[in-house]
Parts: structure tokens; C-alpha cells; sequence
């Protein structure tokens, strides 16, 4: 995934970049306009709409939209030194989970693993906000919760488990 994003993002540049030295070039060597400035000025609002439209499409919610309905499991968590709060202590398998995730003190990251210790995701929980997370669990068991910001002395003792049941 990581290298398809690098090439688009590659590609992206290119396509960016090749107006601006188009327009660069149609200056002359002296650097005088000629019968160029029309043709440059154009290319220039080209790349002004271009931009527009780029801005306002990367500006969308997707793919960061968090689900919402009936179906939709919500759990909130909250942070403190040095413990979790989660109100759902069991968490059905296969749906959508929808972590609400907020913090009594200082930033703290709630990091979700798996029983072989694979993290599944993770986000910040910050004083005054409400982080949203989604996940669904394919397979039942317990999932720790761990903190993955430092959040002071007793920061490795923060820890809380759910557990994800079947149907």
C-alpha cells in the first residue's frame, strides 16, 4: 500500500510540476514575455483552478468518515492518569465499533492489540476533544488496551482489556 501511495503521490508532483516549467519556458532565454504572456497567464489560471480543485477534493471526509446508525457499536474510553474507563466491556464480533475516546488530564494514546501482541490501531485521546476511531474485530478473544503516549511515572501500568464475543 505504502509504495501505490508514493508512486501517485510521485506522479501527482509530476503533473504539477510540468506546467510551472512549461510556463517558466514559454518566458524566453532573456527573460522577456514576446508574444508568450498571453500563453503563460493561462497556463498560470490553469494551475490557480487546478489547485482549487485539488484542495477541495482532498478536503473531503472520505476515507476518515466514522460510521454512524443503528448497527454501530459505540464505545466510549476515557483517559486518566494512570487507568481507562471503558464502558463496554464486551464487544460483539463482526460489527462496526465506533471508540469515542476523550481524557480527564493529559494526552494518551489508546492502542488496541490483539492476544499475540499485534497492535490494531491506535489514536490519541486529548484533554477538551473527542477522538473517534472505528474498527471491526473479525475474531473473538480479549484485546488489551494499551497507552502509547508517555503520560508520566505509572504510564506502564496503564492497561485495560475488552473482550470480543461471538453472535
Amino acid at each position: 500500500m505504502q509504495s501505490t501511495v508514493l508512486v501517485i503521490t510521485l506522479v501527482l508532483m509530476i503533473a504539477v510540476a510540468l506546467p510551472f516549467v512549461k510556463a517558466v519556458r514559454s518566458a524566453g532565454a532573456d527573460g522577456a514575455p514576446g508574444n508568450a504572456e498571453p500563453r503563460r497567464n493561462k497556463l498560470i489560471w490553469a494551475l490557480v483552478a487546478a489547485g482549487v480543485v485539488i484542495t477541495v477534493a482532498s478536503l473531503r471526509e472520505w476515507p476518515h468518515a466514522i460510521a454512524a446508525g443503528d448497527d454501530v457499536v459505540q464505545v466510549n474510553a476515557t483517559g486518566g492518569q494512570w487507568y481507562w474507563e471503558i464502558d463496554t466491556p464486551e464487544i460483539p464480533v463482526g460489527r462496526t465499533v465506533v471508540f469515542n475516546l476523550h481524557t480527564k488530564d493529559v494526552n494518551h494514546g489508546f492502542g488496541v492489540v490483539n492476544s499475540s501482541g499485534r497492535l490494531l490501531f491506535q489514536t490519541q485521546a486529548m484533554p477538551g476533544y473527542v477522538n473517534k476511531v472505528q474498527y471491526v474485530f473479525d475474531e473473538p478473544g480479549d484485546y488489551r488496551v494499551l497507552c502509547l503516549e508517555f503520560c508520566g511515572v505509572a504510564h506502564h501500568d496503564m492497561i485495560d482489556e475488552f473482550t470480543v464475543v461471538a453472535n
